[in-house]
């Protein structure tokens, strides 16, 4: 499946390429981007608004959004949902 969904301002990202989508609350994701900030391997794109959702993509980036996670699930499952449609 390809297609991009938008995670906030303008940013576009794979839909293949996402893991997992989390909210940035726990104490072990806190860490987790804590550990990539120190790597290099951390993407914000929240234009200084608050973190809402961080998005783990296959290539071992973590990508921050000001989007709640709700938000960004629901424009994957209508992606998919739609290609799933156009394949009938």
């Amino acid at each position: 499946m390809k297609g991009f969904i938008s995670i906030g301002f303008g940013n576009m990202i794979m839909i293949d390429r996402i893991i997992g989508i989390l909210t940035p609350e726990s104490a072990p994701i806190r860490k987790l981007k804590e550990e990539a900030k120190e790597k290099g391997n951390i993407v914000d794109v929240t234009h200084g608004r608050k973190t809402r959702s961080i998005i783990l993509t296959d290539s071992q980036y973590i990508i921050l959004s000001a989007l709640q996670p709700s938000t960004i699930s629901e424009r994957c499952n209508s992606l998919v949902s739609n290609e799933n449609e156009k394949d009938k």
